[in-house]
């Protein structure tokens, strides 16, 4: 059992950390590749949706490896008070961040760029992966993944959430 465990989270801390460098890698081959990709990628929108999504990214990584030493060293709690008043503060800071795109959705709206649709698409990509990490779960990859979701009925709480809402209690 634990090795299974310590096998999905090896997977869960290297699949976001693996996302974060190949998405910044992909960026900046776009850029240097295609011409006609730079409007899209070299906007203020653009890049601000980017680095946001990047950002929470890391933060999925950060929590996976955390939850992985925990596996390591036989510890099945909580992560320690400290760790888990930093994701507290990340939250914060996302949802604070997240409501500056919602502001440069609007502007978007109205001034109508041609990098609309790439800066909507990352911050969404960015929304969801905020929901995901700090509410609910809504990442299912494996079959088992989904049969899970199937017997339960539904959404649950990711376990990010689960550990945050203990802690603040």
């Amino acid at each position: 059992m634990q090795k299974r465990v310590k096998k999905k989270l090896v997977s869960l801390y290297t699949g976001e950390l693996f996302a974060v460098f190949i998405f910044a890698l992909m960026w900046v081959l776009y850029i240097l590749l295609f011409e006609w990709s730079v409007p899209y990628l070299t906007s203020y929108s653009s890049l601000y949706a980017f680095i946001l999504l990047e950002f929470i990214l890391l933060q999925g990584s950060y929590y996976w490896y955390l939850k992985l030493k925990q596996i390591q060293n036989h510890e099945l709690v909580l992560l320690p008070d400290r760790q888990l008043r930093t994701f507290a503060n990340l939250k914060r800071v996302n949802e604070g961040l997240l409501l500056i795109g919602v502001f440069v959705s609007i502007y978007q709206i109205i001034s109508k760029p041609i990098e609309f649709y790439w800066f909507v698409f990352l911050f969404l990509f960015a929304v969801i992966e905020h929901i995901n990490y700090y509410y609910v779960r809504l990442s299912y990859q494996t079959v088992e993944d989904i049969k899970e979701l199937k017997r339960q009925k539904g959404f649950r709480r990711s376990r990010l959430a689960k550990e945050l809402d203990s802690f603040l209690k």
